[in-house]
């Protein structure tokens, strides 16, 4: 029997980039929280970032980037091994926010892609 992957297409380009942003939000045990954390991948819809907070998938945060003088509300949609860093965190933004990072991406990179995932 023929298995089939398909592979979801990424929405955009990642780059490798270290921006200190604000996180705030809400832990998994309800408790508020403000810290400044760091990215490792930036894209136009989103970041993959270290945090110090018990987290879960689908929890709301708002990232603040000082630099821009932007804020974005996200969901966590990724979450990775933790190091002396924190842990791993993958956020998208819920909604576009193309000059958030500061950074120009390309604008294929900016529109969701229309078709369907495709095998591999």
């Amino acid at each position: 029997m023929t298995e089939v992957n398909y592979e979801k297409p990424r929405r955009s380009s990642r780059m490798f980039m270290r921006v200190r942003v604000m996180a705030t939000g809400k832990n998994t045990d309800g408790r508020k929280f403000r810290e400044t954390c760091e990215t490792i991948v930036i894209n136009a819809h989103g970041a993959l970032l270290y945090l110090n907070q018990p987290l879960e998938n689908g929890l709301l945060i708002v990232l603040a980037n000082p630099f821009t003088q932007e804020e974005q509300e996200c969901r966590i949609v990724f979450l990775g091994e933790a190091n002396e860093k924190g842990q791993r965190v993958g956020v998208e933004f819920l909604s576009p926010a193309p000059r958030f990072w500061g950074v120009d991406f390309s604008p294929a990179d900016c529109v969701a892609p229309e078709e369907p995932a495709r095998p591999i």
